[in-house]
């Protein structure tokens, strides 16, 4: 395995001198595929929980730093796997649906370097897609896709990502109509309540595609922009246009869109407001009020209910507060700030529930997460009830409180409480006190009443192995290496854990082939199986 050391030597030479061919600093994991790849068994097997990896970027502008981080990424997350474990084969495409909108070219105070925190930092990209070259993947299978400003896709280093990686990056801005019927993959939205059909840009929802979802994590009118919102872009023009006020077509085929649309928003927002979900109560039609965002939420959970990504990421190297150029520091501009973490999981609400509370807001105050549960594609709102791991970058999970981790307050003007004799700043936290008491979850999150071992995974294997266990109670655990002579050879956890599901990675470093064995010892109790590496 190529040292981190190493790979940033080799990184910064390559850049220096200026070479725009696929960076391959990387040991390659090729020869132990099947043919097959796929999300980490771990993440797919919880669904409900959500995985927070943290980088040690020192600045944003380091980007052998943020490609590292991207790969450290991809090798932990998006692995080798078989076909009968549900592999998924090397041949489909990957589009990646970075946040990558617009600029803010129009704003008093824009500058390249300024501005980075609008958009999805193309470095982790990169090192996302050369992670999964090591799998076997070529650069004409990744599809870099966006809706919106290709104008500004140079100046947030995507074209020169594509040049690196073979990526296709292109100019897909025409509207329906105009774009070619080639580049667009229609969907069915059944029961929608705006669309009854959305076209996206190919190969995104195509069959024998993969989607990885890339948010960025800043601040917007919709609160945080992360992993839900930033599939707006994954949708032709002008269906992608649902920030609009409510009453606008959105200039789309009228046979696209439920015909009690407007009749049918209406009549949820009332009865939303009566709900008492927090600011829905701000009158107007704008998306800056309770009806029109209704109406905005509405269009991203039509969009959601039928676009399944793979991964959904929040790259949160740095975060951003504000909106787009404007924000709330001395100058009025927005400020980014080296957050140093990647927030990801397989629920996009999950995610963003946790990530709009890192960024220092309830999420119960938003609109959308409630919503989201009325829809079926969310069972929990309390960000405490969901689970939340630590994901370090050789695919250990540890379960840690959420309260574990450093929140960074990003300012939004997400609906300004300026009505009905109320004062708050333009620029603000959503932070107010919810009582998530009031909310019947869907889902009640089970407590383990066991002490479990896993079998691991994969097993044989070459050079690590996952070993996932679960424990019926907080307490200190143990989970040793041993060879077939007895001996003591690593020692993989020990420590004090919380209930619940925990993974361990063995990296097996010099060790030879041969038959090993792993014990877990927790508050009395033992157990031991067995595993087999094979170099």
């Amino acid at each position: 395995m190529v040292s981190r050391r190493d790979f940033l030597k080799t990184a910064s030479a390559v850049s220096g001198l200026g070479l725009t061919g696929t960076l391959y600093a990387l040991d390659s994991r090729y020869q132990d595929s099947s043919g097959f790849f796929g999300v980490h068994p771990f993440i797919e097997s919880h669904p409900e929980a959500v995985f927070i990896m943290k980088t040690t970027v020192d600045t944003k502008t380091n980007s052998d730093a943020k490609r590292l981080a991207g790969v450290d990424f991809g090798r932990s997350v998006l692995i080798p796997k078989s076909e009968s474990d549900g592999g998924i084969p090397l041949t489909y495409n990957i589009p990646i649906k970075p946040n990558l909108t617009c600029r803010g070219k129009w704003m008093k105070g824009y500058t390249t370097e300024g501005t980075m925190g609008v958009v999805t930092d193309s470095f982790f990209v990169e090192g996302i897609i050369e992670s999964m070259k090591e799998l076997g993947f070529s650069g004409s299978q990744f599809f870099i896709r966006e809706v919106n400003c290709f104008e500004d896709f140079a100046e947030g280093g995507y074209i020169d990502l594509g040049k690196r990686t073979g990526a296709e990056v292109r100019d897909l801005e025409a509207k329906v109509g105009e774009i070619s019927a080639n580049n667009l993959q229609w969907m069915d939205v059944p029961e929608g309540v705006w669309f009854t059909r959305i076209p996206y840009l190919w190969p995104i929802n195509a069959p024998d595609s993969f989607l990885i979802n890339v948010a960025k994590f800043k601040a917007h009118g919709m609160g945080l922009t992360l992993c839900a919102k930033n599939l707006q872009g994954t949708i032709a023009h002008n269906y992608q246009e649902h920030c609009t006020s409510f009453g606008s077509s959105m200039d789309m085929s009228s046979s696209h869109r439920n015909p009690n649309a407007q009749t049918d928003i209406r009549n949820n927002y009332n009865r939303h407001v009566a709900d008492g979900i927090p600011r829905w109560d701000k009158p107007g039609n704008s998306t800056n009020a309770g009806l029109g965002m209704e109406t905005w939420a509405s269009r991203c959970l039509d969009n959601n209910s039928v676009t399944k990504p793979g991964i959904h990421i929040i790259e949160g190297i740095y975060g951003r507060d504000g909106n787009f150029v404007e924000g709330p520091n001395p100058q009025g501009l927005a400020t980014d700030y080296m957050t140093n973490i990647v927030i990801f999981g397989k629920n996009p609400f999950y995610t963003d529930i946790i990530g709009h509370w890192l960024g220092g807001h309830e999420p119960g105050n938003f609109g959308l997460f409630h919503m989201a549960i009325e829809r079926g594609l969310a069972e929990v709102l309390d960000p405490m009830r969901i689970p939340v791991y630590e994901w370090t970058p050789d695919g250990s999970a540890k379960l840690t409180p959420l309260t574990d981790f450093e929140r960074t307050p990003l300012l939004t003007y997400y609906i300004q409480r300026d009505y009905n004799g109320q004062t708050e700043p333009q620029w603000h936290l959503v932070n107010e006190p919810y009582d998530y008491g009031t909310i019947t979850d869907v889902k009640t999150p089970g407590k383990p009443e066991v002490f479990i071992l896993g079998q691991n995974y994969p097993n044989p294997f070459n050079p690590n192995t996952s070993i996932e266990f679960v424990l019926p109670s907080n307490g200190y655990a143990r989970l040793e290496i041993y060879n077939t002579s007895g001996q003591l050879v690593d020692v993989l956890a020990n420590g004090y854990y919380q209930a619940g599901s925990h993974m361990s990675v063995w990296n097996t470093g010099n060790y030879s082939s041969g038959t090993y064995f792993y014990r877990l010892l927790f508050g009395g109790f033992s157990e031991t199986k067995r595993m087999v590496l094979l170099k």
